[in-house]
């Protein structure tokens, strides 16, 4: 917030006679000690000033938004949002028209929460006007006036309760907030699914997310949004695992915990929420492969399905396997903690042997280019394997002359 770039954006809005503050999650997360990632800015200035202003600074600035008053400005290392203060006309659940403002108490009482509403001066002076630096402290996530409009003009911020709950929350939470998501929860179905995952997936990469997601079953709306079976506690258990063995926090991986593991169900999931190819593939995958892991699993055996799979998925798997096994029998789990820290550390340690043919090798030996190629090489290294990745390349050799001798 401090950077040449930030710098240069309000000095050159400034010196054109406009306002201009950092708004909304840079403001809260710096007043909370969290990091800051991107910067948003609000000014004064309608949205084709500023693309004049940056212009005449030699800035480089996109619409990308102008019709909502925003743009983005580029001004040399990294991108920022430039917002007119607005205020909104109409809304409809999902879409409000605006107009320009220049007020900025209007602009502030369009936001969701009190401390998504503080504005700051680059000298440190913070604009407060719905008591957000004392919800922030208090770690209370609190609607912006009546929370039954806030949640009306747009069901969205049913969602965003929930994940501001699941990320900021010390307390118990607030009871007029929780009753207009409990009421507006049947709205928020109807709501895009990529909007839906946007926020589902922060929601799920929360510390501790199990509390609120026990919320959202509660109040009827899990199962709206993840319409198949789910288990809050292996999702709960996964969490523990993850903090256990200091392994990052992951939405797919999580998401993977609370559904079922069903292939056709997790397919309506992924449809439902609009995940990426990359997303649903590697939720399928996580899916059909569960149950491969074990405590204090065989060497040969991991290593040979570490070596098919992956390490990045395997470990996936563990984790998933293990959350399997303590919701199903925490007796059982408690005996086996040290077989799976065993296999989780075996793991761990492990590097990606590599297979010491490639396909002109086979071609050496006299098989024309094509399948076969591919079928002996295949057959190779399956007997690589099985000798536990332990013949060196001549020894591999020597199999494929046999080999291709065969063919």
């Amino acid at each position: 917030m401090s950077e040449p770039d930030t710098t240069r954006l309000f000095d050159t809005l400034k010196k054109a006679g406009h306002s201009v503050r950092f708004v909304g999650g840079c403001v809260r997360d710096s007043i909370a000690n969290r990091p800051v990632s991107d910067i948003d800015l609000a000014t004064d200035a309608d949205p084709d000033r500023v693309l004049e202003v940056l212009g005449e600074a030699m800035i480089r600035a996109v619409p990308t938004g102008i019709e909502h008053g925003t743009i983005t400005a580029i001004p040399d290392t990294r991108p920022f949002e430039i917002t007119t203060l607005r205020k909104d006309v109409e809304t409809d659940g999902r879409h409000a028209s605006v107009e320009f403002t220049k007020d900025w108490v209007e602009d502030a009482s369009r936001r969701d929460f009190t401390f998504n509403a503080l504005s700051a001066d680059p000298d440190g002076t913070v604009y407060d006007y719905f008591d957000g630096l004392c919800d922030l402290k208090a770690g209370r996530v609190r609607f912006i006036g009546d929370a039954m409009e806030r949640v009306v003009e747009d069901y969205l911020r049913v969602l965003r309760f929930f994940r501001f709950h699941a990320h900021y929350a010390k307390t118990e939470p607030d009871p007029p907030a929780l009753a207009a998501c409990r009421a507006g929860a049947p709205n928020v179905g109807a709501l895009p699914g990529e909007r839906i995952w946007a926020e589902l997936s922060r929601t799920l990469i929360a510390p501790k997310p199990g509390p609120v997601f026990e919320l959202m079953e509660d109040i009827g709306m899990l199962r709206l949004l993840l319409p198949v079976g789910c288990s809050v506690k292996r999702m709960e258990a996964l969490t523990a695992l993850e903090t256990m063995v200091s392994f990052a926090p992951d939405p797919i991986r999580r998401l993977t915990a609370l559904i079922q593991p069903n292939r056709s169900e997790a397919s309506q999931i992924a449809t439902r929420l609009r995940l990426s190819r990359d997303e649903t593939r590697r939720l399928d995958d996580l899916i059909a492969s569960r149950g491969v892991s074990s405590a204090g699993m065989e060497e040969l055996a991991l290593r040979r399905m570490l070596y098919a799979l992956g390490l990045e998925q395997f470990r996936d798997l563990i984790l998933l396997d293990w959350a399997d096994q303590i919701e199903m029998n925490s007796t059982e789990t408690a005996q086996s903690v040290q077989g799976w820290m065993d296999t989780w550390d075996t793991v761990s340690s492990w590097e990606l042997p590599e297979f010491p043919l490639v396909g002109t090798d086979v071609m050496k030996m006299g098989v024309a280019e094509g399948p076969k190629v591919g079928e002996i090489l295949e057959e190779i290294e399956e007997w690589w394997v099985e000798q536990a990745f332990r013949p060196d390349r001549e020894a591999c050799l020597d199999r494929l002359r046999l080999a291709a001798r065969r063919r």
